[in-house]
């Protein structure tokens, strides 16, 4: 079995170890920390355990302390409130005896709805302009940073492809927007939450990048230290996450030490699925 199935699926299938508790492990123990899409996407896996008949609609989080990847990371989920339309989960994510992030989902019952509108998808190239086969005919490609060269290899669990390459070699993008095509690197079952779960745990692939894009710099500059503080997603149409999704990232604002980070996630035929946005630390080493 490709190791990017074994990942993907292992990462967001938990381990119920009691009423509303629930046990992730980490896919790569030598990490310096735990991913924070993994945390987002297990900590949403948990608190749909728990509602029936009901999909995420929305989700708010904090990351409170770096996860430890040599320890499993344990949710705890209350149910706060099943009503008629909605429901409301909050789930905790405890290591070490304290906790390390926090959790509100809400769910929605499916309806129809008076009103419809969205976003116009960017105008850019196609995914299949992306390949690592197209891009290696270009000369810049063996010039790439070996990190990046990373976002082609096939073991991963989520295949990446930026639009514009030029920034990882000091272009600035001067409206601060990027945009980068993204789907799971296999097919997934036919469950429309596992499909939301993906989409959250990628939501958190180099979002805090569209900071460093105005300057022609990238996270994977050494000289830059970066983490997420909060994290904030909204479900909008059925989507697959294993089919192509262009994520388009913008970021309105930078000051203190943090930035602000929001991204749109569309299917090729236009159709905007989910919207994002976060806020991180973002500095420079001193």
């Amino acid at each position: 079995m490709p190791k990017a199935v074994i990942d993907l699926l292992a990462i967001l299938d938990l381990e119920t170890v009691e009423v509303n508790l629930f046990r992730g492990n980490n896919p790569n123990p030598s990490s310096q920390r735990v991913f924070g899409g993994q945390v987002i996407g297990q900590a949403i896996a948990a608190t749909c355990r728990t509602v029936e008949g009901r999909l995420p609609h929305s989700l708010h989080c904090y990351f409170i302390q770096p996860g430890d990847p040599q320890a499993p990371i344990i949710y705890e989920v209350e149910r706060l409130r099943d009503g008629k339309s909605y429901s409301t989960r909050r789930a905790t994510a405890t290591q070490h005896g304290r906790a390390i992030f926090s959790i509100m989902v809400s769910f929605h019952a499916e309806e129809e709805g008076a009103f419809n509108h969205q976003d116009k998808m960017p105008e850019v190239q196609p995914p299949e302009k992306f390949t690592a086969e197209e891009l290696s005919r270009q000369p810049i490609f063996s010039e790439m940073p070996e990190i990046i060269r990373r976002y082609y290899e096939p073991d991963r669990p989520v295949e990446l492809r930026p639009v514009e390459i030029g920034r990882y070699f000091g272009e600035r993008i001067h409206d601060g927007r990027i945009h980068i095509w993204m789907k799971s690197a296999t097919k997934l079952p036919d469950d429309p939450a596992l499909h939301i779960c993906a989409l959250a745990y990628a939501s958190d692939l180099s979002l805090l990048d569209a900071v460093m894009a105005r300057y022609g710099r990238t996270l994977f500059d050494g000289r830059i230290l970066s983490g997420s503080l909060d994290h904030a997603m909204w479900f909008h149409r059925p989507f697959r996450a294993d089919e192509w999704l262009l994520y388009a990232k913008e970021s309105p604002s930078a000051q203190a030490g943090r930035g602000l980070t929001r991204g749109l996630i569309f299917k090729p035929d236009g159709t905007l699925v989910a919207s994002v946005a976060q806020e991180g630390s973002v500095r420079e080493r001193r």
